[in-house]
């Protein structure tokens, strides 16, 4: 757990360490971290007063009529960024954005997270993730020229990507970001770092700085970090898997020493995962938000498209990672569909909202998928009542246009400007000529 800072420690730290500037981060509705400097001497204002800043030019913000908008630090989020020169330092924190009149803003995905957590302790429930993301290290932006050819867990020679993911475990030690470990993925010049588990609002935080550290560390040493799903055709894409379990006053509200299916899950766990799974197509819009998440998600490169749950079997779109005795507070669920470009404070409350959404309708599990699920016919998934993810952009936003479960977890303000913004992506894609339809048509028609 990352430690936690109050206002005092906060203005003494940056007197003591002759920190210039703060950073105000906070982000727009898509997940894009957006940024503002202070200088030091404007910090003890910031905490009392916050500072002002115009939201009409935010994504998913506000009319510029309207667009008087408020940051209020938060000192618990307090970081000296390693990436920038110690003398004359910078530091940053996170921010809640209120409007003039002090409530908070309805377009902030950080309150909208935070409003689901209320909703969990009020049930008696606080949520905690963990996270794996992966990403592609390239030459640079323009292209998708790798930097290794390396495979899963490979141990490549000492070359560039090596130590760019070395650097960034150490930068991430620096900003107080605890690291689980880190490897080479399936595909070339793939990485994953994965992030020791933390309550779900601390959780998203720690994603934004993570991004950009890896990105800022992939900078300084002349390369391109992406966290772009699908960047390279045939090749696995990235992957979010959101490993995620409640814990109320007793501990972790997962574990079931008695289940009488020998899953060691509660009735709370599988209503739980009921929720996600009844829930997954109107939530796929936000865990995979963009045209290119849906190359990503298609049978044959272990991302999930199948609506099914299983313990050893890794092309169900939930993993339970098996049971280890004395590791009661392990007990957790693996949600596998997102991916790495979502906006996490959306991302954690739609799961969240879903799961607790078949708490309170007291939803059964379905039977755990036991076969291969990528070589099974459509007869036999028929059967089995699995069914799939939608395939594309356009079917996603149209099922979350349409949840009433999704409107009630974001709020209307961000429900409605995130279906506006999506359906614009979608009818620019499809207005589009690819060279695949050029190279597959032009000379033949």
């Amino acid at each position: 757990m990352a430690p936690k800072f109050d206002k005092e420690y906060v203005l003494k730290t940056v007197e003591e360490r002759g920190i210039r500037f703060i950073r105000f981060w906070f982000t727009d509705v898509l997940g894009q971290m957006k940024s503002f400097a202070i200088a030091d001497t404007e910090l003890e204002l910031a905490f009392e007063e916050g500072m002002g800043f115009d939201g009409s030019s935010i994504d998913g913000y506000t009319r510029i009529q309207e667009s008087d908008m408020v940051a209020f630090p938060d000192p618990s989020t307090f970081k000296i960024l390693p990436w920038r020169p110690s003398e004359g330092g910078v530091a940053s924190m996170f921010c809640d954005i209120q409007l003039p009149d002090g409530t908070p803003f309805m377009g902030d995905p950080r309150f909208a997270l935070k409003r689901n957590l209320e909703k969990a302790a009020s049930m008696g429930f606080n949520m905690y993730v963990g996270p794996e993301l992966e990403f592609f290290y390239f030459a640079d932006d323009q292209g998708t020229e790798v930097l290794d050819k390396g495979g899963y867990f490979d141990l490549t020679p000492l070359d560039l990507a090596s130590n760019l993911r070395r650097e960034t475990v150490l930068t991430l030690e620096k900003l107080g970001i605890a690291v689980e470990y880190s490897h080479h993925e399936v595909a070339p010049s793939q990485h994953e770092i994965d992030l020791r588990y933390a309550e779900a609002s601390e959780m998203a935080d720690i994603v934004m700085t993570y991004r950009l550290a890896v990105k800022e560390v992939a900078h300084a040493n002349g390369a391109y970090a992406t966290f772009m799903p699908k960047p390279i055709a045939g090749e696995n894409g990235s992957g979010m898997h959101v490993h995620q379990s409640l814990f109320d006053k007793s501990g972790n509200a997962f574990f079931d020493a008695n289940d009488p299916q020998g899953y060691n899950l509660s009735a709370t766990a599988k209503s739980y995962i009921a929720g996600l799974l009844k829930y997954a197509p109107e939530f796929c819009a936000v865990t995979n938000q963009f045209v290119n998440s849906y190359k990503r998600l298609v049978p044959g490169y272990e991302a999930p498209v199948y609506i099914s749950w299983a313990r050893r079997n890794r092309s169900a779109l939930v993993r339970v990672p098996m049971y280890k005795p004395g590791k009661e507070n392990a007990t957790r669920i693996e949600l596998r569909s997102p991916d790495p470009s979502a906006n996490p404070y959306l991302a954690f409350a739609v799961m969240l909202g879903a799961g607790l959404k078949g708490i309170e309708e007291g939803l059964e599990l379905m039977p755990e998928a036991n076969n291969n699920i990528f070589e099974m016919t459509e007869a036999e998934l028929a059967a089995a009542g699995i069914t799939t993810l939608p395939s594309d952009l356009g079917e996603a936003i149209v099922k979350f246009e349409n949840s009433e479960l999704m409107k009630e977890v974001l709020g209307d303000h961000i429900h409605k400007f995130f279906v506006e913004n999506k359906k614009a992506e979608w009818n620019q894609y499809q207005a589009i000529v690819t060279e695949w339809e050029l190279d597959k048509y032009l000379s033949v028609l």
